[in-house]
Protein backbone atom coordinates (compact mmCIF):
# COMPACT_ATOMS: atom_id res chain seq x y z
CA UNK A 1 0.00 0.00 0.00
CA UNK A 2 3.03 1.84 0.91
CA UNK A 3 4.17 1.65 -2.35
CA UNK A 4 1.55 2.04 -4.43
CA UNK A 5 0.69 5.42 -2.33
CA UNK A 6 4.55 6.77 -3.48
CA UNK A 7 4.28 5.86 -6.91
CA UNK A 8 0.76 7.82 -7.40
CA UNK A 9 2.68 10.69 -5.27
CA UNK A 10 5.43 10.49 -7.59
CA UNK A 11 2.66 10.49 -11.21
CA UNK A 12 0.93 13.62 -9.50
CA UNK A 13 4.27 15.50 -9.01
CA UNK A 14 4.70 18.45 -11.64
CA UNK A 15 7.57 17.74 -13.91
CA UNK A 16 8.59 14.45 -11.81
CA UNK A 17 10.24 12.45 -14.46
CA UNK A 18 9.40 8.70 -14.77
CA UNK A 19 11.17 5.64 -15.96
CA UNK A 20 11.23 5.17 -20.05
CA UNK A 21 9.27 1.65 -19.43
CA UNK A 22 6.71 3.37 -17.76
CA UNK A 23 6.38 5.71 -20.36
CA UNK A 24 6.45 3.23 -23.19
CA UNK A 25 3.37 1.17 -21.61
CA UNK A 26 1.46 4.48 -20.88
CA UNK A 27 1.61 5.19 -24.36
CA UNK A 28 0.81 1.38 -25.59
CA UNK A 29 -1.76 1.56 -23.40
CA UNK A 30 -3.78 4.18 -24.43
CA UNK A 31 -3.07 3.66 -28.14
CA UNK A 32 -4.83 0.10 -27.51
CA UNK A 33 -7.79 1.35 -25.47
CA UNK A 34 -8.19 3.48 -28.88
CA UNK A 35 -7.80 0.73 -31.36
CA UNK A 36 -10.05 -1.37 -28.55
CA UNK A 37 -13.20 1.55 -28.79
CA UNK A 38 -12.64 1.28 -32.12
CA UNK A 39 -13.49 -2.10 -32.63
CA UNK A 40 -16.16 -2.14 -30.04
CA UNK A 41 -18.75 0.48 -32.15
CA UNK A 42 -17.99 -0.64 -35.80
CA UNK A 43 -17.89 -4.60 -34.71
CA UNK A 44 -20.46 -4.26 -32.58
CA UNK A 45 -22.81 -2.40 -34.48
CA UNK A 46 -22.87 0.74 -33.02
CA UNK A 47 -22.46 2.75 -35.99
CA UNK A 48 -22.92 2.41 -39.29
CA UNK A 49 -19.64 0.78 -41.30
CA UNK A 50 -20.53 2.46 -43.88
CA UNK A 51 -19.26 5.62 -42.54
CA UNK A 52 -16.97 4.34 -40.14
CA UNK A 53 -15.38 1.12 -41.19
CA UNK A 54 -13.87 -1.63 -38.76
CA UNK A 55 -10.29 -1.91 -39.03
CA UNK A 56 -9.73 -5.15 -40.97
CA UNK A 57 -11.88 -2.95 -44.04
CA UNK A 58 -9.72 -0.08 -43.22
CA UNK A 59 -5.94 -3.05 -43.23
CA UNK A 60 -7.61 -3.96 -46.55
CA UNK A 61 -8.02 0.01 -48.26
CA UNK A 62 -4.88 0.59 -46.73
CA UNK A 63 -2.91 -2.72 -48.53
CA UNK A 64 -4.91 -2.27 -51.94
CA UNK A 65 -3.74 1.43 -52.23
CA UNK A 66 -0.11 0.49 -51.65
CA UNK A 67 -0.48 -2.18 -54.10
CA UNK A 68 -1.79 -0.11 -56.31
CA UNK A 69 0.81 2.91 -55.99
CA UNK A 70 -1.83 5.42 -55.17
CA UNK A 71 -1.22 6.02 -51.73
CA UNK A 72 3.00 6.47 -52.43
CA UNK A 73 2.20 8.68 -54.95
CA UNK A 74 -0.31 10.85 -53.07
CA UNK A 75 1.98 11.02 -49.92
CA UNK A 76 4.83 12.13 -51.80
CA UNK A 77 3.21 14.58 -53.62
CA UNK A 78 2.03 15.96 -50.08
CA UNK A 79 5.29 15.50 -48.77
CA UNK A 80 6.95 17.35 -51.64
CA UNK A 81 4.35 20.29 -50.92
CA UNK A 82 4.55 20.30 -47.18
CA UNK A 83 8.26 20.23 -47.36
CA UNK A 84 8.98 23.11 -49.76
CA UNK A 85 6.18 25.24 -48.36
CA UNK A 86 7.17 24.93 -44.63
CA UNK A 87 10.75 25.63 -45.38
CA UNK A 88 10.23 28.59 -47.57
CA UNK A 89 7.94 30.25 -45.01
CA UNK A 90 10.59 29.34 -41.50
CA UNK A 91 13.80 30.25 -43.60
CA UNK A 92 12.35 33.53 -43.29
CA UNK A 93 9.72 33.80 -40.82
CA UNK A 94 13.20 32.78 -38.15
CA UNK A 95 15.19 35.50 -38.52
CA UNK A 96 12.64 37.95 -39.14
CA UNK A 97 10.88 37.06 -36.12
CA UNK A 98 14.50 37.33 -33.83
CA UNK A 99 15.07 40.56 -35.40
CA UNK A 100 10.83 41.34 -34.31
CA UNK A 101 11.42 40.10 -30.82
CA UNK A 102 14.69 41.99 -30.17
CA UNK A 103 14.90 45.33 -32.30
CA UNK A 104 11.97 47.68 -31.20
CA UNK A 105 12.44 49.33 -34.63
CA UNK A 106 11.72 46.04 -36.40
CA UNK A 107 8.92 45.46 -34.23
CA UNK A 108 7.03 49.03 -34.74
CA UNK A 109 7.51 48.34 -38.93
CA UNK A 110 6.05 44.51 -38.74
CA UNK A 111 3.91 44.09 -35.72
CA UNK A 112 0.50 46.06 -37.42
CA UNK A 113 0.48 44.08 -40.27
CA UNK A 114 1.47 40.73 -38.80
CA UNK A 115 -1.15 40.94 -36.42
CA UNK A 116 -3.66 42.28 -38.84
CA UNK A 117 -2.30 39.31 -41.40
CA UNK A 118 -2.33 36.52 -38.43
CA UNK A 119 -6.17 36.69 -37.95
CA UNK A 120 -7.04 36.36 -41.89
CA UNK A 121 -8.36 33.16 -42.42
CA UNK A 122 -6.52 31.07 -44.92
CA UNK A 123 -9.37 29.20 -46.49
CA UNK A 124 -10.63 32.55 -47.48
CA UNK A 125 -7.50 33.18 -49.45
CA UNK A 126 -7.82 30.15 -51.67
CA UNK A 127 -10.06 31.20 -54.19
CA UNK A 128 -8.01 34.66 -54.88
CA UNK A 129 -4.76 32.54 -54.82
CA UNK A 130 -6.11 30.29 -57.11
CA UNK A 131 -6.98 33.59 -59.96
CA UNK A 132 -3.77 34.67 -59.15
CA UNK A 133 -1.55 31.39 -59.50
CA UNK A 134 -3.59 28.42 -60.42
CA UNK A 135 -4.33 25.00 -59.17
CA UNK A 136 -1.00 23.73 -59.39
CA UNK A 137 1.77 23.14 -57.01
CA UNK A 138 2.43 26.77 -56.84
CA UNK A 139 -0.90 27.40 -54.88
CA UNK A 140 -0.37 24.27 -52.64
CA UNK A 141 2.76 26.02 -51.56
CA UNK A 142 1.77 29.33 -51.17
CA UNK A 143 -1.42 28.24 -48.84
CA UNK A 144 1.10 26.82 -46.39
CA UNK A 145 3.39 29.47 -46.55
CA UNK A 146 0.73 32.32 -45.91
CA UNK A 147 -0.81 30.47 -43.39
CA UNK A 148 2.02 29.50 -41.12
CA UNK A 149 4.43 32.49 -42.17
CA UNK A 150 2.73 35.12 -40.07
CA UNK A 151 1.45 32.89 -37.32
CA UNK A 152 5.66 31.73 -36.97
CA UNK A 153 6.54 35.35 -37.00
CA UNK A 154 4.55 36.31 -33.83
CA UNK A 155 6.21 32.68 -32.07
CA UNK A 156 9.63 33.46 -32.79
CA UNK A 157 9.49 36.87 -32.13
CA UNK A 158 8.14 35.64 -28.51
CA UNK A 159 11.00 33.41 -28.05
CA UNK A 160 13.07 36.09 -28.99
CA UNK A 161 11.85 38.63 -26.67
CA UNK A 162 11.85 36.11 -23.56
CA UNK A 163 15.93 35.78 -23.75
CA UNK A 164 16.99 37.00 -19.79
CA UNK A 165 18.54 40.70 -20.04
CA UNK A 166 20.93 39.30 -17.91
CA UNK A 167 22.33 37.10 -20.48
CA UNK A 168 23.22 40.47 -22.55
CA UNK A 169 24.44 42.65 -19.86
CA UNK A 170 26.69 39.56 -18.74
CA UNK A 171 28.02 39.51 -22.46
CA UNK A 172 28.21 43.38 -22.25
CA UNK A 173 30.21 43.54 -19.17
CA UNK A 174 32.82 40.64 -20.45
CA UNK A 175 33.40 43.32 -23.16
CA UNK A 176 31.18 41.30 -26.27
CA UNK A 177 30.39 43.64 -29.17
CA UNK A 178 26.79 43.47 -30.88
CA UNK A 179 27.88 41.35 -33.77
CA UNK A 180 29.02 38.84 -30.70
CA UNK A 181 25.91 39.34 -28.61
CA UNK A 182 23.80 38.36 -31.38
CA UNK A 183 26.08 35.26 -32.49
CA UNK A 184 26.97 33.78 -28.98
CA UNK A 185 24.16 35.28 -26.80
CA UNK A 186 20.64 35.81 -28.58
CA UNK A 187 20.61 32.84 -31.30
CA UNK A 188 21.77 30.03 -28.96
CA UNK A 189 19.13 31.30 -26.34
CA UNK A 190 16.41 31.31 -29.01
CA UNK A 191 17.48 27.87 -30.18
CA UNK A 192 15.23 25.54 -28.26
CA UNK A 193 12.12 28.01 -28.57
CA UNK A 194 12.91 28.09 -32.16
CA UNK A 195 12.99 24.37 -32.48
CA UNK A 196 9.80 24.07 -30.57
CA UNK A 197 7.96 26.64 -32.37
CA UNK A 198 8.67 24.41 -35.83
CA UNK A 199 7.14 21.13 -34.36
CA UNK A 200 4.11 23.32 -33.36
CA UNK A 201 3.91 24.80 -36.18
CA UNK A 202 4.35 21.84 -38.62
CA UNK A 203 1.12 20.83 -37.89
CA UNK A 204 -0.56 23.82 -38.79
CA UNK A 205 0.76 23.70 -41.87
CA UNK A 206 -0.31 20.15 -42.80
CA UNK A 207 -3.92 21.48 -41.71
CA UNK A 208 -3.59 23.89 -44.66
CA UNK A 209 -2.53 21.87 -47.01
CA UNK A 210 -5.45 19.18 -46.84
CA UNK A 211 -7.51 21.98 -46.92
CA UNK A 212 -5.90 23.09 -50.28
CA UNK A 213 -5.65 19.75 -51.70
CA UNK A 214 -9.39 19.33 -50.82
CA UNK A 215 -10.79 22.59 -52.70
CA UNK A 216 -8.61 22.82 -55.89
CA UNK A 217 -6.03 20.02 -56.72
CA UNK A 218 -4.85 16.87 -58.47
CA UNK A 219 -2.98 14.74 -56.12
CA UNK A 220 -2.31 14.68 -52.42
CA UNK A 221 -3.90 13.14 -49.57
CA UNK A 222 -6.65 15.69 -49.46
CA UNK A 223 -7.69 15.01 -52.86
CA UNK A 224 -7.38 11.30 -51.81
CA UNK A 225 -9.59 11.62 -49.53
CA UNK A 226 -11.78 13.81 -51.70
CA UNK A 227 -12.28 11.21 -54.20
CA UNK A 228 -13.12 8.75 -51.78
CA UNK A 229 -15.71 10.69 -50.27
CA UNK A 230 -17.36 10.93 -53.42
CA UNK A 231 -17.24 7.70 -54.07
CA UNK A 232 -18.55 7.14 -49.86
CA UNK A 233 -14.80 4.68 -49.66
CA UNK A 234 -14.81 5.77 -46.37
CA UNK A 235 -12.04 2.92 -45.65
CA UNK A 236 -9.41 5.32 -47.81
CA UNK A 237 -10.26 8.21 -46.31
CA UNK A 238 -9.44 6.62 -42.89
CA UNK A 239 -6.26 5.45 -44.42
CA UNK A 240 -5.26 8.99 -45.62
CA UNK A 241 -6.10 10.50 -42.24
CA UNK A 242 -4.62 7.38 -40.40
CA UNK A 243 -0.86 8.20 -42.81
CA UNK A 244 -0.98 11.89 -42.44
CA UNK A 245 -1.24 11.50 -38.40
CA UNK A 246 1.97 9.45 -39.23
CA UNK A 247 3.90 11.37 -40.96
CA UNK A 248 3.22 14.39 -38.71
CA UNK A 249 4.14 11.85 -35.89
CA UNK A 250 7.34 11.21 -37.46
CA UNK A 251 8.02 14.52 -38.50
CA UNK A 252 7.41 15.76 -34.62
CA UNK A 253 9.70 13.22 -33.39
CA UNK A 254 12.50 13.85 -36.41
CA UNK A 255 11.90 17.59 -34.61
CA UNK A 256 12.22 16.21 -30.98
CA UNK A 257 15.45 14.09 -31.55
CA UNK A 258 17.26 17.02 -33.24
CA UNK A 259 16.61 19.52 -30.31
CA UNK A 260 18.03 17.15 -28.02
CA UNK A 261 21.00 16.11 -30.16
CA UNK A 262 21.88 19.81 -31.01
CA UNK A 263 21.09 21.69 -28.07
CA UNK A 264 21.88 18.74 -25.11
CA UNK A 265 21.98 21.44 -22.63
CA UNK A 266 18.10 22.58 -22.78
CA UNK A 267 16.63 18.74 -22.98
CA UNK A 268 15.28 19.97 -19.49
CA UNK A 269 13.28 22.37 -20.80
Amino acid sequence: MAGGHSMLAKLATPRREISRSLGMGVSAAMTAAIFLLWCLITYGGLVDTTFCPPPHQVAAAFWKTLLDGSLLRNAWASLVVINLGFFLSSIIAIPLGIMMGSYRVVQAALEPVVNFTRYLPVTSMIPLLILWIGIGIEEKIAVIFIGTFFQQLVMFADVSAQVPNELFNAAYTLGANRKQIVLRVLLPATLPGIIDTLRVTMGWAWTYLVVAELVASSSGLGYMSMQAMRGLHADVIFVAILVIGFLGLVTDQIFKQLKHALLPWARAR
